[in-house]
């Protein structure tokens, strides 16, 4: 089997590609045939980021014709709209042949239930490979110039992989390409496994919470957690699958030993704005005076910008979260 991509300078799309085909049975072995040479491509089995040709039937992947416009959305509309970023030659490959690849990264004899792999494959899309669309297509993360750049991210670090153009042009550029099979490998993989491994199994403890939320607070509006995980991603797809809006304003979870924590919601799983802040007396008090102004025993903190705030007790944790709803 042979996979063919260009020659010359590589990117970290294409060398995500063939690394994702590689780790499908039927191109393990596959050489890769770096050319731009179209009699040399029409020998190859499948052909990624060269060729000007995207035809699924044909197994040829290129996206940069002039009227290729194909997004995630596009080409998988049963995932919703959200995906707008043209596609490269990963994002491609992955559109076609992600599932099979997630279920040949699965855990051996646990293969994922349907729905399961409908959730990582969105994750992982959104986690590293519209990254590498996004960059090889030079499409801008923000609409006004960034106050910074970040320089050392997976596509830069694939580029240093390429020869310097004024070193002397003795390098094998085949050697070096697997080195950056290598590193998008690490990264990836990493990226999947996280995925399955931490991130996917908080999504029921989240949903188990959501489900007993009246047992925590009449109004529904405040989580208990059993334990410390990551659960805003969960929080913000479950409340959509469920149509809760943003009901929920706060969490409450132990983070310690004799240390409680609570946490507001935020308007997105990234963003430090809450959807209602703890109570604004309290931003910025710490220990005793804490407890002396809020009349709650046991209280630790309250961060100066009331997104979170600790307590020594579930029973205080809950308070604080219960008189921060009602405060003005």
């Amino acid at each position: 089997m042979k996979i063919g991509t260009h020659d010359g300078v590589f990117h970290c799309d294409e060398v995500l590609a063939c690394f994702m085909l590689r780790r499908l049975p039927e191109y393990k072995d596959a050489e890769i045939v770096r050319t731009r040479d179209l009699e040399k491509l029409k020998s190859c089995d499948i052909v990624v980021d060269v060729g000007a040709e995207f035809d699924h039937q044909k197994k040829r992947y290129d996206h940069h014709q002039r009227e290729f416009n194909e997004t995630l959305s596009s080409l998988r509309p049963e995932l919703g709209d959200k995906y707008k970023i043209k596609l490269s030659s990963a994002g491609l490959i992955y559109a076609k042949y992600g599932e099979n690849l997630l279920q040949e990264l699965a855990p051996k004899g646990h293969p994922f239930s349907p729905e399961d792999l409908r959730i990582i494959y969105k994750k992982v899309y959104e986690h590293i490979v519209e990254e590498m669309d996004a960059i090889d297509n030079g499409v801008p993360m923000t609409d006004e110039e960034p106050r910074y750049k970040i320089r050392t991210h997976l596509s830069a670090r694939v580029h240093r992989l390429n020869p310097e153009w004024n070193s002397e042009q003795n390098s094998d550029v085949s050697e070096l390409f697997e080195k950056a099979i290598a590193l998008v490998s690490e990264e990836f993989l990493y990226t999947v496994n996280y995925f399955i491994s931490v991130w996917l199994p908080a999504r029921d403890y989240v949903k188990s919470a959501i489900e007993e939320r009246l047992e925590v607070h009449e109004s529904g509006q405040i989580l208990e957690f059993k334990e410390r995980f990551p659960w805003k991603e969960h929080l913000f797809d479950l409340e959509e699958e469920l149509g809760l809006g943003n009901e929920i304003k706060y969490v409450i979870f132990m983070d310690k030993p004799n240390s409680w924590r609570i946490q507001a919601v935020p308007v997105k799983p990234t963003s430090f704005v809450t959807r209602k802040p703890l109570n604004k007396k309290w931003w910025g008090v710490r220990d005793d005076q804490l407890s002396e102004t809020s009349g709650i025993e046991g209280c630790i903190f309250c961060h100066s910008t009331g997104f979170i705030g600790g307590n020594t007790s579930r029973k205080g944790a809950l308070a604080m979260a219960v008189d921060s709803l009602n405060a003005v």
